[in-house]
């Protein structure tokens, strides 16, 4: 790959690491063209020769963010669980592992940009939903398989439990920057881990539960 191709794509991506900081940092309104170049060692023209505006770093940030975030989750001991419930567990587990740092170290680009963009920057709004959808997805194929592991009768599905781990999780992260502190946000996880441990728990005694009431004789009591 010639020089000054590698050396573009190199200051490209500097540009989005300091995205990813900065903005976690300071919010995506706050945070400055100006600073991001600081964070990254880049002038102004290095910027707009990469992005047309902020707008279009932010959409480039969101699309980074979940690149990393994927290729890290992905590489992480809890998918090689056999069982799928483990496995969810696990994935709480490990998010609780990895709440090391600073704040902007471990709280959601995605999470932090949509609660300020969702009406402001539409097209922000929908990058953020459609990754943070397909890391839900991710969740929600372990949840199915756990289901019909241990055989759960439900009027809940796959897809709203993982979006409700994600819901506690961007409540822990609002948590801990009210705090600042990520002890909140483990106690939170913590709690997590209990509620869906108990609830593949009491889903299969209830279910045993009902099936013996029913073989039950009708005199019995």
């Amino acid at each position: 790959m010639p020089a000054a191709i590698e050396t573009s794509r190199d200051s490209r991506t500097r540009i989005l690491d300091a995205a990813l900081h900065v903005i976690r940092a300071k919010g995506y309104s706050a945070a400055r063209v100006e600073d991001i170049c600081e964070a990254a060692g880049l002038t102004k023209g290095g910027f707009f020769h990469h992005f047309s505006s902020k707008e279009d770093l932010g959409l480039a940030a969101a699309e980074h963010f979940f690149g990393v975030a994927d290729r890290i989750f992905s590489a992480a001991p809890y998918h090689s669980f056999p069982d799928p419930l483990e496995r969810l567990l696990g994935y709480v587990d490990y998010r609780k592992a990895i709440l090391r740092g600073e704040l902007p170290e471990y709280t959601c680009l995605l999470g932090t940009m949509v609660q300020e963009t969702y009406e402001t920057h539409p097209a922000i709004r929908k990058v953020c939903e459609r990754c943070i959808a397909a890391h839900v997805a991710t969740l929600a194929t372990d949840i199915e398989a756990a289901i019909k592991k241990y055989g759960i009768a439900n009027d809940w599905t796959a897809a709203s439990l993982a979006y409700y781990t994600q819901a506690v999780i961007q409540g822990a992260f609002i948590l801990a920057k009210a705090q600042q502190s990520s002890l909140i946000a483990a106690g939170c996880l913590d709690h997590l881990r209990r509620y869906l441990g108990l609830l593949f728990t009491c889903s299969r005694s209830a279910r045993f539960s009902h099936a013996q009431a029913t073989t039950q004789p009708a005199w019995s009591f």
